[in-house]
């Protein structure tokens, strides 16, 4: 049984007959675009009464007898078409141009070349008077209806060039994250760092607590691994002698799938020599306030529903004092089965056996992390959960590392690292 889909797409190759059989080419070769539309209406003075190309997706179309108006979108933005029958060009073999009476073979969702004056409407719309138009790319498929949009989150998320085809906030989105990337390695580059690019292919997996995607090279006739961190190829060039490296790339972890996992996903690591965690915190906090000044102007921005400003100097507080201050308890006073207790009864996530830096640990991750608003460094971790942080200098037990929390979500994780070859072994091997 024929669907409405199928029909609209039977109608489409009808048209695309009929315009093979006028001699024009749906899908020809060569097109011509003078201007993007955002420079034309972004600098109409310049243009105004003058002929220009303009190329585009058309995204609507509508007849009022000898004069019809479409828009047509690209890149940088919409501009809309006045078609009178008297102005435009007939079908034309040779410039593979379509007449008025002709028009009815274009549907929304074709590219489409214009050629015409810039003007302003009576309305005061800035449009091109259209005197040739051609189709480039002639759509089997229509577009979702631009009225009412793409509304199903999960069509969105599978088919996200019709979110960014329909959705100017998702545009938005992009263009932030291409942003940030190039903001990223400008501030880092300006500090001294180098980038670099590092396998994805290991032999053996590291650098972070996290399941692998396991693949196998022919070639080598061995099975390899996708890589789960930067970290240890990193570490492998500040061997070699770079003193401040960093990476931006995808990384894969074989796990769950939700609104900040997904098995793969772009990372930013670096290293730096002769640096301690106080280090790693002060190039982060500059990182994040050049990103925010770069792309957003300022340096407050909502979370949620909270104004958050990481220009003020984020506060650093150890894990042990936080819990205290927000729970009342002297965890480091506290032994295992004491704080199993108080987990049980506060019907935290346990799985039997947890040693008391485990506890501490899920007492603040399941109490507390998420309140932490405001940007916030948690400091010196139990050992248990940081075997790659060195020990901390003052306290038994605990190591230098850092987590950061902005908005209730851990956004950073760096360490002091451990460089003391036995150690490092000792706790692996422990």
């Amino acid at each position: 049984m024929a669907t409405r889909l199928d029909e609209l797409m039977k109608f489409r190759r009808e048209k695309i007959a009929r315009l093979r059989e006028l001699g024009i080419n749906p899908y020809p070769s060569v097109s011509r675009k003078d201007f993007t539309n955002g420079e034309v209406i972004g600098h109409f003075e310049q243009f105004e009464n003058k002929n220009v190309s303009l190329a585009g997706r058309l995204v609507s179309f509508r007849e009022h007898g000898k004069v019809s108006f479409g828009q047509i979108q690209d890149e940088k933005g919409k501009i809309q078409l006045f078609i009178r029958e008297d102005l435009l060009t007939g079908t034309n073999k040779e410039l593979q141009t379509i007449g008025y009476n002709d028009l009815e073979l274009i549907d929304v969702g074709d590219f489409v070349q214009t050629l015409g004056k810039i003007v302003k409407t009576k309305t005061g719309e800035i449009s091109i008077e259209v005197v040739e138009v051609r189709i480039i790319g002639k759509s089997m498929r229509p577009l979702p209806s631009e009225w009412h949009g793409l509304k199903d989150i999960e069509e969105r998320y599978r088919k996200r060039y019709l979110d960014l085809l329909l959705n100017p906030e998702a545009r938005k989105r992009f263009d932030i994250k291409t942003k940030l990337f190039k903001e990223t390695r400008n501030y880092l580059d300006g500090i001294g760092f180098t980038e670099v690019e590092t396998p994805i292919f290991h032999p053996i997996y590291g650098g972070a607590n996290a399941k692998p995607f396991k693949t196998h090279v022919n070639a080598l006739d061995s099975d390899v691994y996708l890589r789960i961190a930067f970290e240890l190829y990193l570490k492998r060039l500040v061997v070699g002698g770079y003193d401040k490296v960093y990476e931006i790339g995808r990384d894969f972890r074989n796990e769950g799938i939700d609104q900040t996992h997904f098995p793969e996903f772009t990372m930013l690591e670096w290293y730096e020599t002769y640096a301690d965690y106080f280090r790693v915190m002060e190039v982060t906090e500059g990182l994040v306030r050049h990103l925010a000044t770069k792309i957003f102007g300022d340096t407050k921005m909502m979370v949620g529903e909270t104004v958050v400003d990481v220009g003020e100097p984020w506060s650093r507080v150890a894990m042990t004092d936080l819990i205290k201050e927000r729970l009342g308890l002297t965890v480091v006073d506290m032994d295992a089965s004491q704080l199993t207790k108080y987990a049980k009864k506060e019907r935290l996530g346990l799985v039997g056996g947890e040693s008391k830096g485990q506890l501490i640990f899920i007492i603040f991750d399941e109490k507390i992390s998420k309140s932490l608003i405001q940007p916030t460094w948690v400091i010196d971790y139990p050992v248990e959960v940081s075997p790659l942080s060195k020990a901390h200098r003052s306290k038994s037990g605990f190591v230098e590392r850092f987590e950061c929390y902005i908005g209730g979500r851990e956004m950073f994780d760096g360490w002091s690292e451990l460089t003391d070859p036995t150690e490092q072994r000792e706790r692996f091997e422990g």
